[in-house]
């Protein structure tokens, strides 16, 4: 993997939640919108031509299993992040305002095992559509700690943690895959199992909820043709 790719990986979380500082008083929800429904088309679309036949290519029948964990897993995860990764903003009931750990660390693994993929290839690819979705993510994050009154200082450093997750988790995944971490390397493929129930739970949770009202929007989806056609286009050169 490249150093340009660990950076736009770092960048793009790092700076979509400090953007917060700047556009917190305009209209963004639109154009956040359109670009989670990029983004989870083009994760969709990447899981669906690229990582799941890989991960089924050495013939373990039981990655089957934890692609329906991954999901499940998820669905935990959201119970403490409230929908972030989807790019959903809350702010506190009333005046009761604390430090939400509970959303940052869900956030943080749910960023770390993201990055894992990158190890298997198709890095280009990869990088921007998890680039783009941490770019919404990273911003509902800020507007959280923003709105419990977490100081600029501490904002900037633990956004800085959320970004440095997804290269982190390449990394980690690129150990194991060479035999690093143990003997891992053998259950790397029911790992990223793993990674593809989240990913499949993201991406159709974000084209299902993007939409307002369920009614016809033009806008997204030529937004939802462009991130599939993208990978879809690459996939069948490549054949």
């Amino acid at each position: 993997m490249q150093v340009w790719q660990l950076l736009f990986l770092f960048f793009c979380a790092f700076i979509g939640g400090i953007s917060i500082f700047l556009f917190r008083n305009g209209d963004h929800g639109k154009h956040l919108k359109l670009i989670l429904s990029f983004s989870g088309a083009y994760l969709f679309a990447i899981t669906v031509l690229h990582l799941i036949p890989d991960a089924y290519h050495g013939g373990d029948n039981m990655v089957g299993i934890f692609i329906l964990g991954g999901f499940l897993f998820q669905i935990i995860l959201e119970q403490f992040s409230d929908g972030i990764e989807h790019g959903h903003i809350h702010k506190p009931h009333g005046d009761h305002f604390h430090f939400p750990f509970a959303i940052l660390i869900s956030l943080c693994l749910h960023a770390f095992l993201e990055g894992m993929p990158l190890a298997q290839g198709y890095q280009n690819q990869l990088v921007f559509g998890i680039g783009l979705h941490h770019i919404p993510a990273a911003f509902a994050l800020a507007s959280v700690m923003l709105a419990n009154k977490v100081s600029k200082n501490s904002m900037v450093f633990f956004l800085f943690l959320f970004a440095i997750m997804a290269p982190a988790g390449y990394f980690f995944s690129d150990a194991l895959s060479h035999g690093v971490v143990g003997n891992l390397q053998m259950y790397f493929n029911r790992i990223m199992g793993i990674v593809i129930g989240i990913f499949l739970h993201i991406s159709t949770t974000i084209l299902f909820e993007s939409t307002e009202d369920h009614k016809f929007n033009l806008k997204k989806l030529l937004v939802v043709l462009a991130g599939i056609s993208i990978p879809l286009g690459l996939f069948l050169i490549e054949l």
